[in-house]
């Protein structure tokens, strides 16, 4: 699914992938547990917010204040190691292992 969204260039991304981010992050504090996993709109299509966080895992460029607050809200204990001038790519790692441990309980239960 990541084919759908833009490449990076030289680790950074353009601005709607920054939004799209944003997006996959809103679309997971409201994933309910009975839910299948949430999808953003990009260009038209419904993309896994897992497939979002997996583009951004090499974005270089600086996440803003807002964003990684929420992050951080989301991870809890698992966002210790996040410091304020954080880049995507690290919120973007821990937020895909996020999505992908919950997929994986959810196909358990």
């Amino acid at each position: 699914m990541t084919r759908v969204l833009p490449p990076l260039y030289e680790g950074h991304a353009p601005i709607f992938l920054h939004q799209a981010f944003q997006e996959a992050l809103d679309a997971y504090e409201e994933w309910g547990l009975t839910h299948d996993e949430p999808a953003v709109e990009f260009e038209g299509r419904a993309i896994p917010i897992s497939s979002v966080f997996g583009r951004m895992r090499t974005c270089t460029d600086l996440i803003p204040s807002r964003t990684l607050d929420a992050v951080r809200d989301v991870l809890g204990t698992r966002a210790s190691d996040l410091a304020d001038d954080a880049v995507y790519a690290e919120a973007a790692f821990l937020m895909r292992a996020l999505c992908v441990e919950r997929l994986r309980t959810e196909t358990e239960i």
